[in-house]
């Protein structure tokens, strides 16, 4: 879990836009982070596996 001033400091604009630090919603990892969902893999997974994200579904072989 990142600290909330980080996560704070991460969602002000920055000065100039290659310094984007995108974080995941539900955690605030930046480390990992998924664009097209918006969360980081472990929190994806976890998500994934209880049926809540739409359109994903765990695969077994």
């Amino acid at each position: 879990m990142a600290k909330t001033s980080v996560i704070a400091r991460s969602a002000k604009k920055p000065k100039y836009s290659s310094r984007i630090v995108r974080r995941c919603f539900k955690c605030g990892r930046k480390r990992g982070y998924m664009r097209k969902f918006g969360v980081c893999r472990i929190c994806f997974r976890e998500l994934a596996g209880r049926g809540e994200i739409p359109g994903v579904k765990k695969t077994s072989w």
